[in-house]
């Protein structure tokens, strides 16, 4: 494929019409920045994955297989910030997160990455990542020279990614409480019921209702689905020194992801 430059990138992502004209269009941007992997991955609040892009369909297979999304800092790190992150600078310190990034690399997806977070309507988030495989020092190089560029392709191609997904992004939630916000959020650091009643000085029965109030208000099948909603639509949020999330979901120190 004849590689494009951004300019070129952009005419012809305003032109597409489906999802199999933007993976060849990835692949063109890949070719252009001469880097391992171009990559756009969209995450629902209740786990669902969709996206396009360069790594090989063995490694998307296997992500989903290991359930990855569970653990990547990646995901994490994007998911709790606004701002494009480095991958060497996110949390890798657990086991698991050390054991993800050897997997990806034996996988081909290269040892450096730069990710930028994405929110649009009603709570949707997206990550664009890039990644290659190279020194420190010539990938803060390259971060330094496209990150402008790169931001504003990450910008056009989640619009470009709701404008073909409509049904993708969900219907605006009605707004917590301040006693369900709290629930949920220390539910998300990982505390059990009885210390979350403890914490706010209620019983696990009143609990149990701010809980159930906040799961029909988020429209969530469980405590876990409540959870992963509110934290996407950003009625919660959890900061990076929280402890485990319920079901490992974003605000866990130990996940990570692509």
């Amino acid at each position: 494929m004849k590689k494009l430059n951004l300019d070129e990138f952009l005419r012809k992502l305003e032109k597409v019409t489906a999802l199999e004209e933007i993976h060849g269009l990835t692949l063109g941007l890949r070719d252009h920045y001469k880097i391992d992997h171009v990559v756009y991955h969209w995450v629902s609040a209740d786990g669902d994955q969709y996206g396009f892009g360069t790594y090989p369909p063995k490694w998307v297979q296997h992500y989903v297989d290991k359930e990855y999304l569970r653990i990547d800092p990646v995901v994490i790190g994007c998911f709790q910030g606004a701002h494009p992150v480095n991958w060497k600078r996110l949390d890798w310190r657990s086991k698991a997160a050390r054991q993800f990034q050897l997997d990806a690399i034996d996988h081909g997806i290269g040892n450096q990455g730069y990710s930028i977070p994405l929110r649009g309507p009603n709570g949707q988030f997206a990550v664009f990542s890039v990644s290659h495989t190279c020194s420190d020092d010539v990938w803060e190089a390259f971060t330094a020279e496209h990150q402008r560029d790169l931001v504003l392709i990450a910008y056009f191609l989640n619009q470009k990614a709701l404008e073909l997904e409509k049904n993708r992004v969900p219907e605006a939630t009605r707004p917590l409480s301040p006693r369900e916000v709290d629930a949920l959020t220390f539910l998300a650091m990982g505390y059990g019921r009885a210390q979350v009643a403890d914490m706010l000085s209620i019983s696990e029965h009143t609990l149990r209702a701010y809980i159930e109030s906040a799961r029909f208000k988020l429209g969530a099948s469980n405590t876990i689905h409540a959870v992963a909603k509110a934290l996407a639509d950003g009625h919660i949020i959890v900061g990076g020194a929280a402890r485990d999330s319920v079901g490992g979901w974003p605000g866990r120190d130990t996940h990570s992801g692509h």
